[in-house]
């Protein structure tokens, strides 16, 4: 029998560090001894178990013992067929699922703000996307998730397409109608593939929109180091029974390390059993403060923290209430400034601005002092650096122009131009605001004055562009006519 009080790779940890093995292995600290800078730094403990597979540990590229009995726990924790412990983050488990449904040629239906992680998997594997456009709540700014009629639409004219691919929720923690979708992509033969890389919580908590698995998904790419409490870059990839699970473990160890994270896997054994058996009141804390900083921010005025109001039924279906998106426009100022002022004025991180919004991440490791230190910046904010907000960009998303399959344009053949006379143009590359990663531009669209312009004005109020091989962002490859 299964018990989710077990953490089997964390026991054979503990066993194995009091055997006091003599390691002849890797890694060369040979348990921190070695490196005692960064055995002061991390932690002796820490060092004792960043170890290397072998027999007592089990060997993550094929797992027979403890990490097989982990993985089966965490499947039964999540509602999966399956369980795959992924050290090289959500990325890697967003890729493999897309890899192991569609070849080259193939087509992936999903939606254009997918994270830079899907569109990898169709420059890696050469899949064709087919693109759904996000609905965009105009007020905001932002992109949603896709339409059931949007998405049937996309079927309908793509009988051929292997499977549809969802993100639950968006970084600003919208949901589609995920259950709809699977039903639809099933009764056309096609797969369903559920990013929820900001979903962990989904599985565990109540009054939580809808998880993947248990909408009916193929696939799930879970960030266990967001909501879920593990190390960061350690993830779960979820498999329903209609996959192959041996073919799928060939897809992911084609990228994942063979020197497999002891530290990354026992976090994703302890957290996933800590959710298991504790989710529910986790859950529960963390929906009541982020419930009370977004009256709190709201009574503020100017500011919107925005929560299942806006849900309509179909592009903004459902919300995840632990996400304290907030709207900043009014107030005159970019998200990305309101981000940079918490960061260098009141010493608060958060976790991403953009043109329009900021994302706090609230968690139970949050402490009320903090959220009232948040709430108090934030009023502190509107009342010494507002202004009027005329001629501030006003939207998030672009509708792409797709001339070129990522992957051809990626490898094709290619020229760097200045990124100003570039207008026209296909990108050979990506041009994107991190965080969250989620592409402007993506290798073989088409290149607008609009692109541009949204380009310039996300890098002159302080974003973070990333994705060209200029790292100033001066220059931009494209397609060599």
């Amino acid at each position: 029998m299964l018990s989710q009080e077990r953490a089997p790779i964390y026991e054979a940890l503990k066993e194995y560090r009091a055997k006091r093995i003599v390691p002849f292995d890797v890694p060369g600290h040979k348990m921190g001894r070695g490196n005692p800078e960064l055995t002061e730094f991390l932690g002796r403990e820490c060092m004792t178990v960043d170890v290397n597979s072998s027999k007592p540990l089990d060997n993550l590229c094929h797992p027979v013992s403890v990490i097989k009995e982990a993985e089966q726990i965490a499947a039964e924790a999540f509602g999966a067929k399956n369980a795959f412990f992924i050290v090289n983050g959500t990325t890697a488990a967003v890729q493999a699922m897309a890899l192991a449904v569609a070849k080259r040629g193939e087509k992936i239906i999903m939606p254009r703000n997918v994270h830079r992680s899907a569109i990898n998997a169709l420059i890696l594997g050469g899949a064709v996307p087919v693109y759904v456009n996000p609905g965009v709540n105009k007020e905001l700014g932002i992109p949603l998730g896709m339409t059931v009629e949007d998405v049937e639409k996309a079927i309908l004219e793509n009988p051929d397409a292997k499977a549809v691919f969802v993100n639950n929720p968006t970084y600003y923690g919208v949901c589609s109608d995920i259950k709809k979708i699977a039903d639809l992509a099933h009764a056309h033969g096609m797969y369903l593939l559920a990013d929820e890389a900001h979903g962990t919580h989904f599985y565990f908590g109540d009054n939580m929109p809808l998880a993947g698995m248990k909408a009916g998904a193929d696939f799930a790419a879970v960030s266990m180091h967001k909501s879920g409490g593990s190390l960061t870059q350690s993830s779960f990839l979820l498999t329903a029974d209609t996959v192959n699970e041996g073919y799928v473990r060939q897809i992911i160890n084609l990228m994942q390390t063979t020197s497999g994270s002891y530290l990354l896997m026992s976090s994703l054994d302890i957290s996933r059993r800590n959710l298991a058996l504790h989710g529910r009141e986790i859950f529960a804390k963390v929906q009541s403060y982020a419930q009370y900083m977004r009256d709190e921010i709201n009574e503020i005025g100017g500011y919107y923290a925005f929560s299942k109001e806006l849900c309509n039924g179909g592009a903004f279906y459902d919300f995840d209430v632990t996400k304290l998106s907030i709207h900043t426009r009014d107030i005159g100022l970019a998200g990305i400034e309101v981000y940079d002022i918490l960061r260098d004025r009141y010493g608060i991180q958060i976790e991403f601005g953009d043109i329009g919004n900021i994302l706090a991440y609230v968690s139970i490791g949050d402490r009320e002092l903090y959220l009232d230190r948040l709430i108090g910046a934030l009023n502190d904010i509107k009342r010494i650096y507002s202004k009027d907000k005329t001629g501030m960009l006003d939207h998030e998303y672009i509708n792409p122009i797709v001339k070129l399959s990522p992957q051809d344009a990626f490898y094709g053949n290619k020229k760097s131009v200045p990124i100003e006379q570039s207008s026209g143009k296909i990108s050979g590359e990506f041009v994107m605001c991190y965080p969250p990663g989620i592409p402007i531009l993506a290798p073989g669209e088409q290149i607008t004055d609009e692109i541009l312009a949204y380009i310039k004005y996300a890098g002159d109020k302080g974003c973070f562009l990333t994705g060209t091989q200029d790292l100033e962002i001066k220059n931009i490859m494209i397609l060599d006519e």
